[in-house]
This record gives C-alpha cells, sequence and structure tokens, in this order.
C-alpha cells in the first residue's frame, strides 16, 4: 500500500518491506513468542486450526488473488482487506491468549496458597501434638521421679537406670522432625512423608538445604509436592511390602533433588522426555513442574530402571 500511495516508487517498496519486516520480527520474537510458549502448557489442543488458517490465508493472497498491491484494482483492493481481516482474527487470538494466561496465573497462585495453608495447617497440627506430649510428659515427671528415687534409695540402681531408659526411649520417639531450614518446605516434607507413612510407605529422606534458596520456596515447594503426590499415589498400587518413597535433596553446590518409589505397570515417556498421563485430567502435577523448570533455568529428568521410577531436578 505505501508502494502504491508514493506512485510506484520502486526504493519504497524495497524499504517498506525492510522497515515492516524488521519490526514484525522483533514483535515475534519478543512479544508473540513467549506468550506463545506459556499457553502452549494450557491449550493442548487446536494449534492446527491456528496453522490451518494462516495456510488458507497465504492461498488466498498468493494464488487465488492474482497480481500485486498497485498493479491491480482487485489485487489492490482484495489483498489488504484480507489481511486486515487476518489482523483482526489474530487479534482476538491474542487476547484469548492474554486471557489463558492471566487464569494460569491465577491457578497457580491459588494453588500456592493452597498448598502454603494445608502445609502449614499440618505443621501446626504437629506442633500441638508435640505440646500436648510434652504437657503429659512433664505431668508425669513428678510420678516418674518419686518412682526413681525409691528405687534408688532400695539399692536398686539397675531397675532405675531401666526405669530412666524407657522414659528417654518415649521422649524420642514423640521428638518432633525438621527436615529442613526453609519454612514451607518443612511444612511440605512433613505433611507428605506423614501421608506416605500413614499409607504404610515407608520414606527414607536425606535432606540438606540452606535458609536462602537460588528461586520462590514457594514455586519449588509446589515441585516438591507434585512430586511426592504422584509418588505416594504410585505407591498404592504395591502391596504394603513393597512401598518405598526415597527423598535426597541438597543445597550445594546447587539445588539438587532426587525422588524414586517402586512402580507396577508400563510408563511412556513422550518426546520431552515427561511422563505420559494414563487417565484424562492426570499428568498437571508434571506440566506444573516442567514449566517451573523453563522458568528458572533448571534441568528435569525422568528415569525408570530396575523397577523404580526417578526424578531428578537440577538448579
Amino acid at each position: 500500500m505505501l508502494y502504491y500511495l508514493s506512485g510506484g516508487r520502486f526504493w519504497v517498496l524495497i524499504l517498506s518491506y525492510i522497515v515492516l519486516s524488521t519490526g514484525v520480527i522483533w514483535f515475534l520474537v519478543c512479544f508473540l513468542r513467549p506468550l506463545f510458549l506459556q499457553t502452549l502448557l494450557e491449550l493442548r489442543r487446536g494449534w492446527w486450526l491456528i496453522c490451518l488458517v494462516m495456510a488458507i490465508y497465504y492461498v488466498i493472497v498468493i494464488y487465488l488473488i492474482p497480481g500485486a498491491v498497485g498493479f491491480s484494482r482487485s489485487s489492490t483492493i482484495m489483498k489488504p482487506a484480507i489481511s486486515l481481516l487476518m489482523v483482526g482474527f489474530y487479534s482476538v487470538l491474542m487476547f484469548l491468549f492474554f486471557s489463558v494466561r492471566k487464569e494460569a496465573e491465577a491457578r497457580h497462585s491459588a494453588q500456592l496458597s493452597v498448598l502454603q495453608l494445608s502445609a502449614l495447617r499440618s505443621r501446626m497440627e504437629a506442633v500441638k501434638a508435640g505440646e500436648d506430649a510434652i504437657r503429659t510428659e512433664r505431668h508425669d515427671l513428678r510420678h516418674r521421679l518419686q518412682t526413681v528415687a525409691e528405687l534408688v534409695s532400695r539399692g536398686d540402681r539397675e531397675a532405675a537406670m531401666e526405669f530412666l531408659d524407657a522414659a528417654q526411649k518415649r521422649l524420642d520417639e514423640q521428638k518432633e522432625i525438621r527436615w529442613c531450614r526453609p519454612p514451607v518446605l518443612d511444612a511440605v516434607f512433613s505433611s507428605y512423608f506423614d501421608q506416605a507413612k500413614n499409607q504404610g510407605i515407608r520414606v527414607e529422606a536425606k535432606i540438606s538445604l540452606p535458609a536462602d534458596l537460588p528461586v520462590n520456596e514457594g514455586e519449588l515447594a509446589i515441585v516438591l509436592a507434585n512430586a511426592l503426590e504422584n509418588s505416594i499415589h504410585a505407591n498404592l498400587a504395591l502391596p504394603l511390602d513393597q512401598r518405598e518413597i526415597r527423598c535426597k535433596v541438597v543445597g550445594s553446590p546447587s539445588v539438587m533433588l532426587e525422588i524414586s518409589n517402586p512402580y507396577t505397570g508400563n510408563i511412556s515417556l513422550d518426546s520431552s522426555g515427561l511422563p505420559v498421563a494414563s487417565r484424562e485430567g492426570h499428568g498437571l502435577g508434571t506440566q506444573s513442574i516442567s514449566a517451573f523448570c523453563r522458568k528458572n533455568g533448571a534441568v528435569c529428568e525422568f528415569d525408570m530402571t530396575d523397577g523404580w521410577f526417578r526424578f531428578r531436578l537440577v538448579l
């Protein structure tokens, strides 16, 4: 159109192509590409229709409307008109992308709030149970001291020592376990490890994390919650004597974690190395983990070896 309005000057055509193409490419790379990648996680289907619309537009403009703008009346009118229709179509599409992204962010924030609330509530219940146990032990301490004093006065030191050892063991069993220094992560570990033990799943955990993390603690907590929840569900399909979760987390030189569990059945991986959900509505946890890795530059790996399913993540 600029070429037509300039009176057919060829240098205007070339300059217009260079300037406008540069602007369009910048817009695609810097704006549409991040938006597209974020939306791709939410819209798992329908991309073929978007590509089909663009292909039809290309066929119409190049092959069905002969000539170039400025050389014939039909091409001068029809090609810009169809292009403006495409601009309107993709403007609506971009509005849809924005809406999907905002919805995903709102869902992520809600998931984070629910996770933090649930984990902290679980930790508060554990603290309350510990306080009740200490209160009971304090109440019984007077009777124990009186019993020990009576045994010592009789000269039965061996019985007194056995009585004190038994009391010490009861106190150790009621001792609260703190898995790591970051409070939200500690609450998540406590909550899911307690769930696992209640389901008869043995838990072997070695966790060493600093107070300061290189990523948002809440987002990492969601990754751990999804991974541990998937591990618990996988264990429920096994006999009680085979249920087990192994969790290893270190914070130096970088945050590295591995969560493994035995599994039964067949697990397949897609082209990106992510587990494929066997039922509709499943696999959202894996998608959340994948989105976390892309956002924070982390590397994750899913592996099945010797009947064990392993999830590894390196920040």
